[in-house]
């Protein structure tokens, strides 16, 4: 009977007799692995990178939308007509409930923006109070924010996206100029940070007005939303019906409103993306069927390459189990060396693509690299099967004779 040592002997200098079957293998079985490791980092750093952004933000965090989904037929509208508006005494109303922090009433459109030199855009106009920079996180490259005045205050102040302020003054300064948004004047006294999109919106390319002046600007005291910022530990159901019996009272008992919680939006977020990342690596692991497919063939056609072999070993006393041992063992082997390969190969392209996008958190979790692993060595144990068992029912008399 083989022991094991023997058996690898023998499995290994099969291998190395047949190196471009081997290396054929390696490489299928390498680029399975690399697959799922790829993929599956890209996934989870998505999930990453969507919850981390939408955490960055606090998860005190409670947004008010006019209208229900059982009113418009769908989720909370983001433009057009709806049962009723949310207004500035809404926004008051919220502010004092107890465990309220902050409260910041929006308003969103866009109106052409001017400026001395004659350059003129349409760009997306934000109205909201000086609240809206604790609240949203936001950071400032240049100047201040909006001054703390009256929400109904038509102030004379804007601030400025940095694409926004780059298109209008160039290499110029902004702080102190005058520019013309739709019939109003208004003095630039800060250009926000670099920022991105939050929640929908692109802070980067929009002029910041305060309320009062947004209102003007857009001739309507119709709100797109507000936002509530609750102290630590308060934004759970409790304070989510607070809210809304407070909306109720505002509007003759209507319940006319939509509320999203921050840490909601979080954990959807999290669950579909995991969803989406388990997805894709079951279809980059159908390539690993593929590697065990092409290991059952190669290893078929090995079979009858060395049925000289097989027969010398049975007349020499092996049993039909030392013979599936050892063909299973090549095939293993096999596939060994292509995980590890793919291994190397999908690390490498993990290390490259955060040297590419360092702000992109890519990284394989621990359950991708035991999938990819696991999967690997199954796939070359499963498709070793038939060609073992093959091998082990050869006669030993017809196999040295060549007769099949």
């Amino acid at each position: 009977m083989l022991n094991f040592d023997d058996a690898l002997r023998l499995a290994a200098g099969a291998l190395g007799a047949q190196r471009k079957r081997t290396a054929l293998i390696t490489v299928a079985t390498a680029i399975g692995v690399a697959a799922v490791l790829l993929l599956t980092g890209l996934g989870d750093g998505a999930r990453r990178y969507v919850v981390g952004e939408f955490s960055a933000l606090g998860t005190d965090l409670l947004v008010v939308f006019p209208g229900r989904n059982e009113t418009v037929g769908g989720p909370p509208p983001v433009m057009g007509e709806t049962p009723r508006d949310l207004t500035i005494a809404d926004a008051e109303a919220l502010a004092r409930i107890p465990g309220v922090h902050r409260v910041v009433p929006l308003m969103v459109g866009s109106a052409n923006v001017s400026v001395a030199s004659g350059l003129e855009r349409e760009v997306t106009i934000l109205g909201a109070t000086s609240a809206l920079k604790e609240v949203r996180r936001l950071t400032l490259s240049e100047g201040s924010f909006l001054p703390p005045i009256d929400a109904a205050q038509a102030g004379s102040s804007c601030v400025l996206g940095l694409e926004l302020r780059q298109e209008l003054f160039g290499r110029a300064h902004a702080l102190g100029q005058w520019l013309r948004i739709g019939d109003r004047r208004c003095r630039v006294v800060g250009v926000l940070g670099e920022t991105g999109m939050s929640l929908g919106t692109d802070y980067n390319d929009l002029a910041l007005l305060s309320l009062g002046a947004a209102q003007a600007v857009m001739d309507t005291e119709a709100l797109f939303r507000i936002l509530i910022e609750t102290r630590e530990g308060e934004s759970g159901p409790r304070m989510v019906e607070t809210v809304r019996q407070t909306m109720k009272r505002q509007h003759d008992g209507e319940d006319d409103i939509t509320i999203i919680t921050q840490d909601s939006v979080v954990a959807t977020f999290d669950r579909i993306l995991g969803t989406l990342t388990l997805g894709v690596s079951a279809v980059s692991a159908v390539s690993m069927g593929v590697a065990g497919i092409l290991v059952m063939n190669v290893m078929l056609v090995a079979v009858a390459q060395r049925r000289a072999e097989i027969g010398l070993l049975k007349a020499l006393g092996a049993h039909p189990l030392d013979i599936r041992r050892l063909f299973l063992l090549e095939a293993l082997l096999l596939t060994g060396l292509g995980m590890l390969a793919g291994l190397l190969l999908g690390y490498g392209g993990i290390f490259l693509m955060r040297v590419a996008y360092p702000d992109f958190p890519a990284g394989v979790p621990w359950w991708g690299v035991s999938a990819a692993v696991i999967t690997a060595l199954v796939s070359g144990l499963v498709f070793g099967v038939v060609p073992a068992q093959r091998a082990s029912r050869l006669d030993p008399v017809q196999a040295l004779s060549g007769r099949q």
